[in-house]
């Protein structure tokens, strides 16, 4: 077999690992030793041994660059970046460039080459750091926490990725321990999956926080896990900035599902039918979504997701991505005040379908809101733009709600078991600092860069200042290095009296009307003096002629730069209200995964509290962290974006010289150089080179310190290369350190034979005892094999003798048993016989005595026949004298009276009897229709039918009276407003009756006129004092732009002599026509809402050519446009109903064309501009 003394190299690795567990005295070795030997041998064999200095691309470790300056710095990332050398140390801090590429450097055999070796000693890498926070947390059991830091798209979740691939990778092997590992690691694709997005800046962003706790046991083995979110950017499930996506799960399921399984949730695959989905950047390059997905579905069931709460979990994905296509539309209540409607309910009831809510309960909570105070409550109609405000709230709550119980249905699985005393290692995975152009930084990039001030505090606090602190607590001289502290930064955001959260959250809680425009005067009030805020709205004449800084926003000097913020939103956002009604009716659905992410909506359990803000949830994450991250040991991973392109090769120097710069990497280098590169107590570092002096080995009686001092002045090294602290000792360069290693593993490989020999001794007679044992166990087994042969023969024999026996017995009872068998069928046989017998006996007698009974009956039955046709007879001889009696007595009574009433009768006596029996049937004629009148509804069209022919016109004519006169009832009635809200009717009737298709849809439809209520909304403020005129119309339509057939939402208003056209946001009117220019008025027959306005050539107003509108009110608009003309002009304006019709655009005349067609939008009409002479409107 092979031992250890063959190489030097394999005595040395040995030794390393084992030297400490070797008694002096005795010689020992504890049993784990030689379990793990032959392991370790071939570790050993596989093992490279390399330096930081050799072979050297640039400097490895700044903290041995000459010169150090800002341009060095720089190169030297530069240089090394250009060769594929990503990482680079300062000390013990890592420095990360993202290659923007698949890199050789992360394979099996580098993790294996980095396994178990000093941090110095091979090339700067993750796997380095990675590996010295294992074995720190293994061996010298203290906690670690490893914090990544970095702008977006710098690479920080790739490197905590690696960092957990590689702690998976060499920590303990087993069934058990290999599950854990593999659920901490398919926990990251469900979780990127629903919470990252692909931005400007990085096609797989962090959009939450996350932190991992890694639990381990006492051998270093994963136990389990702890996860943490912090604040998931929920308002991009509703809309994204240009150029960036949703979350990845919403693309996966629609480009990765079957389609089966699409159908189950009501999905479609076109990304364009959904409105939360932006189609300008729906495929990323180098993203298979398909493939994502079916990952994504591996990982859950890895992680222990059951196939139920994976349908769950889709399902409410589908309903979330669908509530995006609910849309609504205005009405007005009999009270005066606005409501909405949903125009279309057909996604409302597939969502209800999905979640198994009632959808007149969702419907109802579109549409109300039910404020609740003590003992009272107040249900309010929501308005348009308040409905889709309750909409996109349900959908970031539902979303929002749905990952946090993923975090914790994650947490369950992946969590530790046992209760034992558990070792964590903490890996920090959150989102970067962002700035964006244009002041598009908003409430959530404010958060985010607060949450990269903590941490970078942090990274102040506990490496900079305490690399300060701790020489000086050393007692070690040095020179003081100034650097920025970032604590004023914080303080401004996060202060409780004065801190902008602190002035966000009052500003909410307040009572009365709050805008972000009364927060951002509060901020001006408070903050005017602080030298990191500046706002064009503050006390502070420095920035009042500043043009680069809108009214609206203000500016925060972060120390990664200045940032930007539009205060637009921050209020809603930080208040983050979901109406109780939807609460309440996600809790009635009957999906058990949506009832309970909305606890708060049991009745039963109202709490009427305000719930926290935004702002202050992730103030106290934020904290929580801070306080974990400051119990464990820090290890740092400063990740470094080399460009803005995402592109590989390219090293942009000024973006990279911005990062050194706010991460303060050259202020870390600095403080390393000015004091000591490495240090460590007097105990361990006496315990790891005791072996290079005589006097320390293997045992020191004395002091540690006292120890090392010895230690050092026995190998000469030069005093000015280390310095004694009061607990340290400090060694200023990393070569000295080096060259302690390579005394150290000289040493080792002389002790490895005295070792190798003990261990021989061993081995020995350990075989020796192992042979003799052997011997006693195979005697005894023979004795006990020989002892067995004769027992089996013997019972054998026995078996033999008992079957011969056994076999006689057997054939005597058969010969019995076969005699009784024979004497039991004759008896059977005879009895057979006797009953068959006496079987025909019975048989023939109750034939006989049935014979007799049937004689009887019949001519009992003939009998009976015969009296029944006697009495016929006598009956019907009665009846025949009985009739004739009748007719003589009839005939008397009619010759008695013919002859008293002759002398009465004369010549004229028929017709009087004639215009009797007529007076008569039309006296009862009117007495039934008088019972049988119709009500008095002018559409009721019952009528009582007709009695008699002759009376057929009478019928007719009365019906007529009858009607007229219930219609002049009913008009009576009217009110001045209705009578003239018929007469627009009527009028509307006369110009499109069997002209327009839109035409009979707008009958039930009351005209309301002012859609919008200017007077009383404060948004139009400036629009009515513009106008001075009653308003007749007031309503949004859509302008057709006369270049591209795109439309453009505006207001179109009506006043008596007037039409104007003011854009929708500012209320600035952008034209004015009289009455007077207009012309004509042209639309289609088919069913769509557009129309054109011709007006009088040479008008001013016909500058730019005719309009050309779409509206859904095109029935009341002409309606009221052709009766207001004809009161002002008293001329009648001419409506042309035409499939194609002429329209003036400025100098040319284009021809409007309407076709027939199916839409990709639905039922929506769309506009195509052809080309410079045909305008193409496809109707569904």
């Amino acid at each position: 077999m092979g031992t250890l003394a063959e190489t030097k190299q394999g005595k040395a690795w040995y030794l390393r690992v084992h030297v400490e567990f070797v008694c002096p005295e005795t010689g020992c070795f504890p049993s784990s030793f030689l379990r793990s030997y032959f392991w370790e041998e071939e570790m050993a064999k596989m093992e490279v041994k390399t330096s930081l200095l050799d072979d050297m691309i640039g400097v490895g470790d700044m903290v041995l660059l000459e010169p150090l300056n800002e341009d060095s710095f720089i190169n030297n990332l530069k240089k090394r970046f250009d060769h594929n050398e990503v990482y680079t140390y300062i000390g013990s801090v890592v420095i990360s460039i993202n290659p923007y590429r698949p890199l050789p450097i992360y394979t099996p055999e580098k993790v294996e080459e980095y396994r178990n070796r000093n941090f110095y000693e091979l090339s700067p890498h993750i796997f380095a750091l990675s590996d010295e926070a294992y074995r720190s947390l293994r061996d010298q059991d203290k906690d670690q926490c490893i914090l990544i830091t970095g702008e977006s798209g710098a690479g920080k979740t790739e490197a905590s990725k690696l960092v957990m691939s590689y702690v998976a990778a060499v920590c303990g092997k087993g069934a058990e321990v290999n599950q854990v590992k593999e659920q901490l690691l398919q926990s990251n694709p469900v979780l990127e999956a629903f919470g990252n997005a692909k931005t400007v800046r990085n096609d797989n962003s962090s959009r939450f926080g996350k932190y991992m706790d890694i639990e381990f046991d006492f051998k270093g083995d994963p136990l389990g896990g702890v996860i943490s979110n912090y604040l998931l950017e929920k308002s991009r499930v509703v809309k994204q900035p240009r150029g960036e996506r949703n979350f990845h799960i919403f693309y996966q399921i629609l480009s990765g599902a079957s389609e089966d399984f699409l159908c189950k949730l009501k999905l479609e695959r076109d990304f364009s039918r959904y409105n939360y989905l932006g189609l300008d950047s729906a495929k990323v390059n180098g993203v298979d979504d398909a493939v994502n997905f079916r990952t994504v579905r591996n990982a859950m069931q890895i992680v222990g997701f059951m196939d139920h709460e994976t349908q769950s979990v889709f399902e409410v994905v589908a309903a979330v991505l669908k509530l995006g296509n609910i849309e609504f539309k205005p009405e007005s209540r009999v009270n005066g005040l606005d409501e909405s409607k949903i125009k279309d309910k057909n996604e409302l009831k597939e969502i209800c379908e999905l979640t198994g809510i009632d959808q007149s309960v969702l419907e109802r909570a579109f549409s109300f809101r039910t404020v609740e105070a003590k003992q009272e409550k107040v249900s309010t109609t929501l308005n348009v733009a308040q409905a889709y405000y309750a909409r996109d709230a349900l959908a970031k709550n539902l979303y929002s709600r749905l990952f946090s119980w993923l975090v914790t249905r994650i947490n369950e699985s992946i969590k530790a078991q046992t209760k034992v005393r558990k070792k964590v290692m903490g890996v920090l995975d959150i989102y970067g600092f962002e700035i964006f152009e244009n002041a598009d930084n908003s409430f959530e990039q404010f958060i985010i860069n607060y949450c990269n001030e903590k941490l970078q505090q942090i990274f102040i606090e506990l490496t900079l200042k305490e690399e300060q602190e701790e020489y000086i607590r050393e007692g070690i001289e040095w020179t003081h290095i100034e650097y920025f502290n970032n604590a004023i930064i914080c303080d401004l955001i996060e202060n409780n009296q004065t801190g902008i959260l602190a002035m966000l959250d009052e500003e909410c809680l307040r009572p009365g009307t709050v805008t972000d425009d009364t927060f951002l005067e509060k901020l001006n009030q408070v903050c005017a003096t602080h030298q990191h805020f500046e706002s064009r709205m503050s006390k502070c004449s420095r920035f009042l002629n500043d043009t680069t800084l809108p009214h609206s926003c203000f500016r925060i000097q972060h120390y990664a730069g200045k940032v930007m913020y539009q205060v637009e939103g921050f209020v809603d956002k930080n208040n983050d209200l979901l109406y109780r009604d939807l609460s309440q009716a996600m809790w009635k659905a009957s999906h058990s995964l949506i009832k309970a992410l909305f606890p708060e909506g049991n009745p039963a359990k109202i709490n009427l509290k305000r719930p926290p803000t935004a702002g202050s949830q992730f103030k106290a994450s934020v904290a929580t962290l801070m306080k974990n991250l400051q119990t464990k040991n820090p290890n740092y991973i400063r990740c470094i974006k080399p460009n803005d392109k995402k592109a590989a090769h390219i090293f942009n120097d000024a973006l990279v010289c911005h990062q050194i710069r706010y991460l303060g990497l050259l202020e870390n280098v600095r403080v390393r150089r000015a004091g000591y590169a490495f240090r460590q107590a007097y105990e361990p570092c006496l315990e790891r080179y005791k072996m290079l002096c005589k006097q320390t080995w293997p045992h020191w009686r004395g002091p540690a310190r006292a120890g090392v001092e010895v230690l050092f002045n026995e190998l000469e090294i030069p005093e000015e290369e280390f310095s004694f602290g009061r607990s340290k000792i400090f060694i200023r360069n990393p070569r000295t350190l080096f060259k302690l290693e390579d005394l150290r593993k000289q040493r080792l490989e002389d002790l490895a034979t005295l070792i190798e020999k003990i261990y021989r001794g061993w081995k020995c007679r350990t075989r020796f005892l192992l042979m003799k044992k052997s011997q006693i166990v195979i005697a005894a087994w023979f004795r006990r094999y020989s002892q067995q042969k004769k027992y089996q023969k013997i019972k054998s024999s026995a078996i033999i003798v008992q079957s011969y026996i056994r076999g006689w017995k057997a054939r005597k009872l058969l010969r019995e048993l076969k005699h009784q068998k024979r004497c039991n069928e004759a008896a059977t046989i005879i009895a057979a016989y006797w009953h068959g017998t006496q079987a025909r006996r019975e048989l023939r007698r109750l034939k006989e005595e049935a014979r007799n009974k049937h004689a009887i009956a019949v001519i009992w039955a003939y009998w009976l026949g015969y009296k029944a046709r006697r009495e016929l007879k006598r009956l019907k001889e009665e009846a025949r004298r009985k009739h004739a009696v009748a007719v003589i007595w009839a005939y008397w009574l009619g010759l008695k009276v013919r002859r008293e009433y002759r002398k009465f009768f004369r010549a004229n006596a028929g017709r009087k009897i004639y215009e009797f029996t007529l007076q008569r049937l039309i006296q009862k004629y009117f007495l039934e229709m008088k019972n049988k009148m119709p009500s008095l509804s002018p559409i009721d069209k019952n009528w009582p039918a007709r009695p008699y022919l002759f009376l057929d016109s009478t019928h007719k004519e009365l019906k007529r009276i009858f009607h007229l006169w219930r219609c002049k009832k009913y008009r009576d009635q009217f009110t001045d407003q209705q009578k003239l809200i018929y007469e627009e009717k009527l009028e509307a009737s006369e110009l499109f009756k069997d002209k327009k298709a839109l035409y009979p849809a707008s009958v039930g439809q009351p005209f309301q006129g002012a859609y919008l209520e200017i007077s009383k909304n404060p948004k139009y403020k400036k629009l009515k004092d513009a106008v001075d005129e009653k308003i007749i119309i007031a309503e949004v339509v859509n302008k057709i732009n006369r270049a591209n057939g795109k439309a453009t939402s505006r207001i179109f208003l009506l006043t008596k002599n007037n039409v104007l056209l003011a854009d929708q946001k500012s209320g600035n009117i952008k034209s004015e026509v009289p009455l007077g220019d207009v012309t004509k008025v042209s639309m289609s027959s088919q069913n769509d809402g557009f129309f054109a306005v011709h007006l009088k050539e040479g008008s001013g107003a016909a500058g730019k050519g005719d309009f050309l509108f779409s509206s859904d009110h095109l029935i009341e608009m002409a309606t009221k446009l052709y009766r207001t003309t004809l009161s002002q002009t008293k001329q009648k304006l001419n409506i042309e109903i035409s499939d194609e019709f002429l329209v003036q655009f400025r100098q040319d005349k284009v021809c409007v064309k309407f076709i027939q067609g199916s839409q990709k939008n639905g039922n929506i009409p769309t506009c195509k501009r052809k080309n410079n002479r045909l305008l193409e409107v496809a109707v569904p």
